[in-house]
């Protein structure tokens, strides 16, 4: 199940360029892996539970594999690979066995407004 904040980009379906990523604005998630995928599956409900409640975070799930560029330019060899992103910037990745405390902690710090220029004002 899918909510109106996430976007499903299947095999048939053109991916989305790295540029385009890159570009975004705000906080996105991109969830890298396969219908097929054991661990991908396994990860589902933890997934949208936790994304629930964090609705101003964009998710991006991308079906991944073979030939896939943007897969290949995040470097990701596992699924699922969850890459969060602030304005185009990854700021943290969670791979493979995707535990709930831990996602929500991540998903936690990347909602926290940011201050990148080392002032902290």
């Amino acid at each position: 199940m899918t909510d109106s904040r996430t976007i499903v980009i299947k095999m048939e379906k053109q991916e989305p360029t790295r540029e385009e990523v890159n570009s975004l604005a705000g906080v996105t998630l991109l969830e890298f892996g396969a219908s097929w995928c054991g661990y991908c599956q396994a990860a589902q409900a933890t997934i949208t539970a936790e994304m629930a409640q964090f609705p101003t975070i964009r998710h991006l799930k991308i079906e991944d594999g073979k030939g896939r560029r943007l897969g290949r330019s995040f470097h990701v060899k596992l699924w699922p690979t969850l890459i969060f992103m602030q304005d185009g910037v990854e700021i943290q990745r969670l791979v493979r066995q995707i535990d709930a405390a831990e996602l929500r902690a991540a998903l936690s710090s990347v909602s926290l407004p940011r201050d990148f220029s080392g002032d902290g004002i």
